[in-house]
């Protein structure tokens, strides 16, 4: 294990990438150091959650209110990021900080307008949506999913607009106060939680996200400000970079539904189960979101202004030396770490949760979806870094098939594995898609770069 970190430590101080490689490397340590503090007071508020409601109903109805808001943040605000920072970089390095000023304009006011109509179309629907998302909920237990809906709504557009604000950011090699923002949301929610829930339950949990997002929405316009970007949307016209995006995000968008979509998908699956079965899977996945949460967010922040420059100035050597690399790192790192939390899962979840409302048997289920939930890492990693890379080639078409192939096998083997398993399986399900999908990044991956290569000659 040393003499292989060894190898790797060699690998980003040689070579005529070494620069580049030492700056994504200062990148991805920044990052990962403040995602993982915040990742930890997260950990910390999931701890105060678990005390103050179990796995009780009301935090079923939580989970599932939130999901449809959530489902559409990640899509709409996830997907124009992915679509608009490899030519928002081209952009500012080849027409200046005005040309690119005007397209992050642009590109706010389109995404506001979804934002809207998303929103709206939501608020229309929630009568027949929520109903078929917590299919097994009582009629006390939906009629709280759908109050809960309500506070959470406004959620969507602040949270949408804070998130390409924080990728504008990092565009410009800024990459610790985006990394620390979320701090602002988790330390609210726990403030919420101390303060109301005697007085208002659940509720108190859904104000405190609500005014958390809108703490941390602040905190980013401000240091968008200081750089000298406005974060107010402003139409200017549609020129070609603003149509380069659009078509970038058609497939990125709907790629990113169907790949939202199998969160949703475990969601409901699991509210088939019975009671406590939705936070049961969340619970489960805690530990494992907190190492995929730090590890891809550093790892995918620090990278894609990297790889897009590279791609911009056709680096084709320095993107696969840069992505060779960067894949030995994360085998390295995180294959000890995934056999770890296999071994010791439900004495973590022992020492995690269990107090309060949170039983042994509860600790017991749990440890049993986190143990088959953790299996993931290696491929969620791999499949981050080569995410990026596809992204910054701006090949977004590729993620839109494979997202396709996750959502209808993630729904098949959730079917197959809950017959055995139960809610378990559905863990089992998520980590066998990622290996899959794994595979079929690397494949395309290969397809893509070898034919800009060629193009190149």
């Amino acid at each position: 294990m040393i003499e292989s970190s060894r190898i790797y430590i060699d690998k980003l101080s040689t070579g005529s990438h070494r620069s580049t490689n030492w700056r994504i490397f200062a990148a991805l340590i920044t990052v990962g150091a403040l995602t993982f503090i915040v990742k930890l007071i997260g950990t910390l508020k999931e701890m105060v959650v678990a005390y103050k409601f179990g796995t009780a109903d009301a935090l079923d109805a939580f989970f599932i209110a939130f999901l449809l808001p959530s489902f559409a943040i990640n899509v709409i605000a996830g997907s124009f990021n992915a679509a608009l920072i490899p030519t928002f970089i081209q952009v500012r390095e080849n027409k200046g900080r005005e040309a690119a000023q005007r397209l992050l304009s642009n590109v706010m006011v389109l995404s506001v307008l979804l934002l809207i109509v998303v929103s709206a179309a939501l608020a229309l629907t929630a009568s027949y949506t929520l109903p078929l998302l917590g299919s097994g909920f009582s009629d006390e237990k939906l009629a709280l999913t759908r109050s809960l809906f309500w506070v959470l709504l406004p959620v969507l557009v602040i949270n949408g607009l804070s998130t390409i604000w924080a990728a504008i950011i990092n565009a410009g090699e800024r990459f610790a106060l985006p990394a620390l923002s979320p701090m602002a949301t988790t330390i609210v929610i726990m403030a919420a939680l101390f303060v109301m829930t005697k007085i208002w339950g659940i509720y108190a949990l859904a104000v405190g996200t609500g005014i958390g997002f809108a703490v941390e929405a602040g905190l980013l316009a401000w240091v968008l400000k200081r750089q000298g970007f406005s974060p107010i949307p402003r139409w200017y016209d549609l020129d070609d970079q603003t149509r380069q995006v659009f078509n970038q995000y058609a497939p990125m968008a709907i790629g990113a539904f169907l790949m939202s979509s199998t969160n949703l998908v475990d969601q409901t699956m699991a509210a088939m189960l019975g009671p406590g079965s939705v936070s049961a899977l969340n619970y489960g996945n805690r530990v494992v979101a907190f190492i995929v949460g730090v590890g891809s967010i550093a790892l995918s922040t620090a990278v894609f202004p990297f790889f897009s420059r590279m791609v911009a100035t056709h680096d084709w050597d320095g993107l696969r030396g840069t992505l060779k690399t960067y894949a030995g790192l994360i085998l390295l790192a995180s294959v000890p770490l995934t056999l770890i939390v296999f071994a010791l899962s439900e004495p973590i979840v022992s020492v995690l949760f269990e107090r309060g409302a949170f039983t042994k048997a509860d600790t017991s289920l749990i440890g049993q979806v986190q143990a088959l939930c953790v299996l993931q890492v290696p491929f969620y990693m791999l499949g981050t870094l080569m995410v990026r890379l596809i992204s910054s080639l701006q090949a977004n078409q590729v993620l839109m098939w494979g997202a396709v192939i996750n959502l209808f096998l993630n729904i098949l083997l959730n079917y197959l594995f809950m017959q055995s398993f139960g809610v378990a399986g559905i863990a089992l399900s998520t980590s066998a898609v990622y290996f899959v999908s794994f595979c079929y990044l690397l494949y395309m991956l290969w397809r893509v770069t070898k034919n800009n290569v060629y193009d190149q000659r």
